[in-house]
């Protein structure tokens, strides 16, 4: 079996694949300050709950924009599960052409998701990822990763609001029903998300209009695309396992 872990700035998802099932995942809180040893513990944890065994896991892999937490990590997984652990980086065979000053900038988590959408849903492609920060990728026909950009996430717009004006609430994130606001909750509800709709709209356009490409399939992953657009009609397809899908095909790619 192969452990996949998604290290992004809010939280560390674990996915365990055997063969190309992804037959289990879980959650935890992305905590810099955790050791090795604890990191192992909270693992073996998990596999106990579920009555899986770590001897049966045979090799490893992780993406992260987080280098502060790559040391416990990766000794944490050395350690705990005996297994040296792939690392995702643009130096990797990706299967794709990254078109930029420096690849090696280049976010990893936006190189799997472009790598998963490319593999899974074709090309031209425009993919959508709903996290910390929102970002927007292009590639094209070529297998070219050409242009990309990083707005801020629905919950820093939230938070931020929150923080800085001493009489607005915290709210929940929902879909708006509809454009009418009686109360303050509904009044930032609509704001905050209805704002990110309209952005993402407006971006989508922007990108198959300005790149020649109208017929590029919109691809979104991250939780809160299903806040975004629940009914399906910016998206072509929600994969909300595109980012550990993209690993997986990645340790494939790379394993000999």
């Amino acid at each position: 079996m192969l452990l996949v872990v998604d290290v992004g700035n809010t939280n560390m998802v674990i996915g365990l694949y055997k063969g190309d099932d992804l037959i289990k995942t879980w959650r935890m809180n992305t905590q810099t300050a955790r050791t090795s040893d604890e990191i192992g513990i909270i693992i073996n944890s998990f596999f106990k709950d579920d009555n899986i065994d770590l001897k049966e896991i045979t090799g490893a892999i992780i993406a992260s924009v987080v280098p502060n937490i790559m040391y416990s990590l990766t000794h944490s997984i050395k350690k705990y599960i005996g297994v040296e652990p792939m690392v995702v980086s643009a130096d990797m065979d990706l299967g794709i052409t990254i078109v930029r000053d420096n690849p090696r900038e280049c976010g990893v988590d936006r190189i799997v998701d472009i790598v998963a959408a490319k593999e899974l849903y074709g090309t031209p492609a425009i993919v959508i990822d709903y996290g910390t920060a929102n970002t927007f990728d292009v590639i094209n026909e070529k297998n070219e990763f050409i242009t990309g950009f990083i707005t801020a996430g629905v919950k820093i717009c939230a938070e931020e609001l929150y923080n800085r004006s001493a009489q607005l609430p915290k709210v929940e994130l929902v879909t708006p029903k509809n454009i009418i606001a009686k109360d303050t909750v509904t009044s930032l509800q609509i704001g905050i998300v209805a704002g990110r709709i309209g952005e993402t709209i407006g971006i989508i356009e922007a990108l198959k209009e300005g790149l020649n490409i109208p017929n590029a399939k919109v691809v979104a992953t991250g939780g809160l695309a299903n806040v975004i657009d629940p009914n399906r009609e910016i998206f072509d397809v929600y994969d909300p396992v595109l980012t550990l899908t993209g690993i997986k095909i990645l340790y494939d790619r790379n394993k000999k």
